[in-house]
């Protein structure tokens, strides 16, 4: 979501490299940068203004420590600044109300609010709560079956409903479903609109009324940018809103929602939803977001993510076999491969990495995750001692795997080549936890100029 702000930003502040002390003179020149920046990312007008002018009367005059450069001193600033736009910290799901919690979703049609319910209802499960989920979009038959689907899937309980009933009589008989079932938590996915009218509104006051909601959330599509936010505001000026979703922010949104919405309607972003599948939720956390905006990456959260997705008794397995001096073949690099598709791809790793020197502009999008399927089907097409033996894959073999699996035998070679360097790579990192210390181990190695770990 933050690729085009995140590479302006980058390139704009390593103009102060080099510069002795911050100026008026050397900084004016960044600060209008930055504003451009933030606006083409599209930022409201009135939060731009309003971080620029911080960032200027925090920057000029100050005393900068010895151990930092002018640039290290400014990147700080903006990264501090980018945190408290956002919220400063991250803000959990208040559950500690009398069960079943309840849970109020609402938002706009196509924002992604249905399925919003169902990530929320498979984040809250991962978290050993029992959930039910309820649908009151009279509107839509399609709707009510689209959240009945989704439900299983995640493997929440769903209440069923009609478009014959009224969403006040679906909320009191859930409730009371939820309450005598013993639930942790109810959510409540409310009809939608293509545009804010008067008569949505009065709907979902009268179903905040009859449920009183302990988190009342509102989902907004990030691709909205600023508007996501006025949007917002007009909803949190009918409902008392505790927090915001994010929706789409894997995809081409520019990053003025997440940058804007705080500011505007005073509320917290609580979750991004950062893909299509069930398990693509993921808490918000300023700090990180600001880190990922300076080129600075994510790994913490790619650490959660890796410790909540890797298949644990795959893992575990794997280490003990490697740990008995057993080799890495070709069954554990498709079970590797696989967890990566699992995950999301390369691209959704690179995401949340350091900006790397050299790094092509356009590696995100060379076609990885469709290389790791055809890495897969070349596998797949191997016998099980060609599996547990790859030194017996030669000429004739390497003919046949390629034609078995629709590729070239020069594919053939590349997964070849593959298991040689994962297999080395294994060796290093056999120990119990090897992968999530090598991923720690990348924390704080930032690209020249930018900020040292000691201020993130």
């Amino acid at each position: 979501m933050f690729e085009n702000l995140t590479e302006r930003l980058s390139k704009t502040l390593r103009h102060l490299t080099g510069k002795a002390t911050l100026s008026a003179d050397n900084i004016q020149e960044t600060l209008q940068e930055v504003r451009k920046s933030l606006l083409d990312a599209d930022v409201a007008l009135s939060v731009v203004d309003e971080f620029v002018n911080t960032l200027k009367t925090k920057a000029i005059g100050q005393h900068v420590d010895p151990s930092l450069s002018p640039a290290q001193y400014f990147v700080k600033l903006v990264n501090d600044e980018l945190v408290q736009l956002m919220g400063a910290a991250n803000q959990t799901l208040n559950l500690h109300a009398k069960p079943p919690v309840v849970i109020l979703v609402a938002g706009l049609q196509g924002s992604g609010k249905t399925t919003s319910c169902a990530k929320l209802a498979k984040f809250l499960l991962q978290h050993k709560k029992s959930v039910m989920v309820v649908s009151c979009d009279i509107y839509r038959p399609a709707a009510i079956q689209q959240l009945e689907t989704v439900a299983s899937q995640v493997g929440a309980v769903f209440f069923p409903s009609n478009s014959q009933q009224k969403p006040v009589d679906i909320v009191k008989a859930a409730l009371d479903a939820a309450q005598r079932a013993h639930k942790d938590v109810l959510i409540i996915d409310t009809a939608g609109r293509l545009h804010i009218d008067q008569d949505m509104m009065a709907e979902v006051q009268q179903i905040h009324q009859a449920s009183k909601p302990t988190e009342t959330l509102f989902v907004v599509d990030s691709m909205t940018g600023q508007d996501a936010a006025n949007t917002a505001k007009v909803f949190n000026d009918a409902l008392p809103l505790t927090g915001i979703i994010l929706t789409k922010t894997d995809g081409d949104a520019r990053g003025g929602a997440a940058l804007s919405i705080r500011q505007i309607t005073g509320k917290p972003i609580k979750f991004l939803g950062v893909g299509e599948k069930l398990d693509a939720l993921e808490p918000f956390h300023p700090d990180r977001i600001a880190s990922r905006i300076l080129g600075m990456g994510d790994v913490l959260s790619l650490i959660e993510e890796i410790e909540r997705k890797v298949d644990k008794e795959q893992a575990d397995k794997l280490a003990k076999k490697l740990s008995k001096g057993k080799a890495f073949d070709l069954n554990d690099l498709r079970e590797q491969l696989q967890q990566m598709v699992n995950m999301g791809g390369m691209a959704a790793m690179l995401d949340k990495l350091p900006n790397m020197p050299g790094m092509p502009k356009d590696i995100k999008t060379a076609g990885h995750d469709k290389q790791f399927n055809m890495m897969i089907y070349v596998i797949d097409s191997m016998t099980k001692k060609e599996r547990e033996r790859p030194a017996l894959i030669l000429g004739s073999r390497k003919r046949r795997i390629a034609e078995g699996s629709g590729t070239k035998i020069q594919d053939v070679n590349k997964v070849l080549k593959q298991h040689e360097q994962m297999q080395k790579m294994f060796k290093k990192a056999s120990g119990k936890g090897g992968m999530t210390k090598m991923m720690r181990g990348m924390q704080g190695r930032l690209p020249p100029g930018m900020l040292p770990t000691d201020f993130r």
